[in-house]
């Protein structure tokens, strides 16, 4: 009996295993997003870098505020760093002058007393502001006029998950597979 049982269940579990129905209906097409990503069409959601060109002025309080456009879709919890064009040097190589970007907050130390260029962000818009322990109205136009700083939207997740270096402009641009090429450049008026 017991052989009979056994050789019973081996026959009925491949007889299960043999069993094989029509191939069911294909599933719906999905989206083709920004950059070949799934997602829905014209929204990032990997992250985006703009440059902006403002100037600080007692008209506008020395603060620049940018609204982020409608195509680019920021989080709460993502990371909004903003970079301060600082310099740029020549190019050993004698192409181009080399853009040198610095993380913000940033502080200078001048004759007059300590200059900070610094921001805070929602997930709707950027303020850049000065701030100064001295009067601001006594700046020289290269320090408040036509100042260009980069926005990088990170998500917050990516940024946790590799070893993003925020500091270094470079890396971010490499993490987020964006070339210099690619920047939207805004002049704010």
């Amino acid at each position: 009996m017991k052989r009979f049982k056994t050789l019973f269940g081996v026959l009925f579990i491949a007889l299960a295993f043999a069993c094989e129905g029509p191939a069911g209906p294909p599933g719906p097409p999905g989206f083709d997003g920004f950059d070949g990503l799934d997602g829905q069409d014209g929204i990032n959601i990997l992250g985006q870098v703009l440059e902006i060109e403002a100037t600080f002025s007692p008209e506008n309080d020395y603060t620049i505020f940018y609204e982020f456009p409608q195509n680019v879709e920021v989080f709460e919890s993502d990371l909004v760093l903003v970079y301060l064009l600082f310099e740029q040097t020549d190019d050993p190589d004698g192409g181009d002058p080399v853009d040198v970007w610095r993380l913000m907050p940033q502080t200078r130390i001048l004759p007059e007393g300590l200059l900070q260029y610094n921001y805070d962000h929602t997930f709707f818009d950027v303020s850049i502001f000065l701030e100064s322990d001295f009067d601001l109205g006594i700046l020289p136009p290269g320090d408040t006029d036509n100042q260009i700083f980069r926005i990088a939207v990170v998500p917050a997740e990516f940024a946790l998950q590799s070893n993003l270096d925020t500091s270094n402009m470079q890396d971010v641009l490499n993490a987020l597979k964006t070339g210099a090429e690619n920047i939207e450049h805004i002049r704010l008026d």
